[in-house]
């Protein structure tokens, strides 16, 4: 990946540049734009080479058959702990979302980014308690490189939006949608305790299925991908994340000090462990870095699903599980909650850092 070394330049204007257009990266590549601002470039400590194909090495991300759940529960749950505890990534099949729901959420997501430009600079804020909230790169004017991504947002739960809050574009595939993915967060939960030797029954009142935050990515066609990313590497601040990828790719893991990709299987969805998970299982389940590629190819959407109650008031604390303790195996966080994890993972921004270092003992 070729270097860009910083010299001296109005970051500052150039940034707030970009943010009043309210057209995002998509207004740029509609502008016919070849070469990509300096703002999106890399600086070299965010620069890799070490990037493998999945079939290139020797890590294989697990793919799942939920219907077979049903059949051998306890081989799903082995299936689920090996993978949360090795990878901290797995994609799951016969999740019980239909396809056609899936692939109509893509298309919501494309439809909203590609409607009319003065109509959409309507809902562009950065005020995360609107309702339906869209614009590039949260964390803009606090990272080193912006992202090449465009981004709307919305709390599904536990207070959803109105319908009419929401775009027509993606209105009713956005509410089907987050209704299916929170059925099916309670099923995943509840095997990833089982997982950890828990009662699924310990769900309800863990809370960890309390929230949902639904995020649609939008990732124009780059002209340089060489020089910017997606997403930059990051871990997600989160109990669980369900991932909707559509079939470009770019979505890669970081293990074994390597960029693994994770191809696109058509009508899986990606699970990733997150942050909060790891600290309630005192790091025995992964919450792995990862990044999303920027490509010639495009665009590419993507729809993010994240369990928590996110940066609303809460205070609920959240430790290392007590049955997960011993003597041998101490707390190594912190309590906290999640409004607390979350709003100084929000400040930091996706710097490449995890934040649960922050909440170490």
């Amino acid at each position: 990946m070729e270097i860009v070394r910083e010299t001296k330049y109005d970051r500052a204007g150039e940034l707030k540049s970009f943010d009043e257009t309210k057209a995002g990266v998509k207004g740029l590549v509609d502008s016919g734009v070849e070469t990509i601002p300096r703002i999106f470039r890399l600086p070299e400590e965010y620069s890799t080479n070490t990037t493998a194909n999945a079939n290139e090495s020797n890590f294989d991300i697990p793919v799942i058959d939920l219907e077979k759940e049903g059949i051998d529960r306890k081989v799903a749950v082995e299936k689920i702990r090996h993978a949360s505890e090795k990878y901290g990534f797995f994609q799951v099949v016969n999740h019980g979302i239909p396809v056609g729901v899936l692939e109509e959420m893509l298309c919501g997501v494309r439809r909203f980014n590609e409607m009319d430009a003065e109509a959409k600079k309507v809902y562009y804020t950065r005020d995360v308690t609107r309702k339906f909230v869209y614009n590039s790169n949260f964390d803009l004017y606090s990272v080193p490189a912006v992202n090449w991504r465009d981004t709307f947002l919305s709390f599904m739960a536990p207070n959803p939006p109105k319908p009419e809050e929401l775009p027509a574009s993606c209105r009713d595939i956005q509410i089907e949608y987050s209704r299916n993915v929170m059925n099916l967060g309670f099923r995943l939960f509840g095997l990833l305790l089982e997982a950890l030797g828990l009662e699924s029954s310990r769900l309800a009142e863990m809370g960890c299925t309390d929230g949902l935050t639904f995020v649609g990515h939008y990732y124009p066609a780059c002209p340089q991908p060489e020089l910017t990313l997606g997403a930059t590497n990051h871990t997600d601040d989160t109990f669980l994340t369900v991932l909707l990828q559509d079939q470009i790719g770019g979505l890669q893991v970081f293990l074994d000090n390597t960029w693994i990709d994770i191809p696109p299987v058509h009508g899986a969805l990606v699970i990733n462990i997150g942050d909060l998970l790891q600290l309630i299982s005192n790091d025995k389940f992964k919450s792995v870095e990862h990044r999303v590629l920027a490509n010639r190819e495009g665009p590419r959407m993507s729809v993010a699903c994240f369990f928590s109650t996110s940066l609303m008031p809460s205070s609920k604390i959240y430790g290392p599980i007590k049955e997960l303790l011993s003597e041998d195996n101490p707390p190594k966080y912190r309590e906290t909650t999640v409004e607390e994890y979350i709003t100084y993972s929000f400040t930091k921004g996706l710097d490449g850092v995890s934040s649960l270092l922050h909440f170490k003992i």
